[in-house]
């Protein structure tokens, strides 16, 4: 086993303890949604604060039609028999990987905590780079080579994984890239993974949204909850829609959340259940968290192209994965963990280096996460929430400047020496 402390969280303790020291730092290295609970919500969880029993492994009745009714109105009935919940969709993914066994697809890059996961199940992760322009999937072009090598090797391959949208690059696969896939896992007999946290943050919802759910039915999973869509990381509360008739997936499912998590936290399944209604109230709250976090994931690319980096337009989420290539001569820095220390020590901002989600270490791409810059108190990120036009507001203005400061730093520095040498992380279990 070959895990260590999460990169995301251990990038943002440095720079926590930067910050308490005095130091001026940017913190665009944490994925948290940025965004305080709705008072809807608050209220539930109160009202629900004396349930202190158990309950069912596979979560509370009401929630799991709540999830149910949740993906029906998006094109895909369910069987609420068929919906598990678990304490955030993360421990969901690592429960799934021991039901599934075997080795699993990934695209390259991807979130940290896969490739983690798979490792403490022993399992391999199969890096299959991305399409030319997308993220979350990996080609289709090169999956089936990849899967045949594998079990050529006597591997055994059960599963592949889609992110739509992605965690780190903030794009979204096409619909054709999700079709090839699906007929490919029908092919090689893969499970497929579809984890779709991020699916109601799609930045234009009249952006073509697939799910293999909808062209691969009876062999997909989709895993999602609360964490980025209503700001409830520290709730911890996930859901995942089995492919119908996949009761033997069920009970293994349960059998491993019956020896790890027992149940979810019971006061927390009755505010979700109330969240997966999707109410009015908090319907306006998901479509007013959008808009912010595409305005201002909008106005960070802005900057990085700017600065001449390469980096796709962010389609969903809050992540922006720029290359920075051109500046390596520049800086004399021979990876991505060296350009994130330098661009640490520096110059103040904290990034994730790109190899810590299974990237090559020698490119010089970063994940960039841009929701900690809505403001530090409640008041600061609610006017955000609500501003006709966030970006002009003076801190998040201040710290988009911040940025353009340290980008325009780069490109006027000349061989540096990092402050400090970045050993190479393995991809490792992250919050987001």
């Amino acid at each position: 086993m070959n895990v260590t402390l999460s990169a995301t969280l251990a990038a943002n303790e440095d720079i926590e303890r930067r910050r308490r020291a005095g130091e001026r730092v940017l913190n665009l290295a944490f994925g948290e949604a940025g965004l305080p609970v709705h008072p809807a919500l608050r209220r539930r969880l109160v009202a629900a604060s004396g349930s202190n029993g158990y309950g069912p492994v596979a979560g509370s009745p009401d929630l799991r039609a709540a999830a149910a009714g949740y993906w029906s109105r998006r094109g895909l009935p369910t069987d609420p028999d068929l919906v598990v919940s678990g304490p955030g969709s993360k421990s969901l993914l690592y429960g799934l990987l021991l039901a599934l066994g075997g080795d699993i697809v990934l695209p390259m890059p991807s979130w940290v905590s896969y490739a983690a996961q798979a490792d403490l199940v022993g399992a391999n992760p199969i890096m299959v780079p991305a399409p030319p322009g997308e993220g979350g999937a990996p080609d289709p072009a090169r999956v089936r080579s990849a899967v045949l090598h594998a079990r050529a090797r006597g591997r055994t391959v059960g599963s592949l994984l889609l992110t739509l949208p992605d965690n780190p690059t903030g794009t979204l696969a096409a619909p054709e890239t999700v079709r090839a896939l699906a007929e490919l896992a029908r092919e090689l007999d893969l499970a497929i993974i579809s984890d779709e946290i991020y699916r109601d943050l799609v930045h234009d919802p009249g952006t073509p949204f697939l799910s293999p759910a909808e062209v691969a039915p009876e062999r997909t999973v989709i895993t999602t909850g609360l964490s980025k869509s209503l700001a409830l990381g520290g709730w911890r509360i996930g859901v995942a829609r089995l492919p119908d008739g996949a009761h033997d997936l069920r009970t293994r499912l349960l059998a491993v959340a019956s020896e790890i998590w027992s149940s979810p936290a019971a006061p927390v399944q009755e505010a979700a259940a109330y969240a997966f209604t999707e109410p009015a109230e908090l319907a306006e709250r998901v479509t007013r968290s959008r808009r912010l976090h595409g305005t201002v994931a909008r106005a960070v690319h802005a900057r990085f192209r700017a600065a001449g980096a390469s980096v796709a337009m962010p389609r969903g989420g809050f992540y922006l994965y720029p290359d920075l290539g051109h500046l390596r001569e520049r800086l004399g820095v021979g990876s991505s963990a060296e350009f994130a220390a330098l661009l640490l020590d520096r110059h103040g901002v904290g990034v994730l280096p790109g190899h810590a989600f299974g990237d090559d270490p020698a490119a010089l791409r970063v994940r960039v996460a841009t929701s900690l810059l809505y403001g530090t108190t409640t008041e600061q990120r609610l006017t955000a929430l609500h501003a006709a036009d966030p970006v002009a507001l003076p801190w998040i203005a201040e710290a988009l400047d911040h940025l353009d400061e340290a980008l325009d730093g780069l490109a006027t520095e000349r061989h540096a020496v990092p402050a400090r040498r970045v050993p190479a992380l393995v991809p490792t279990a992250a919050a987001s």
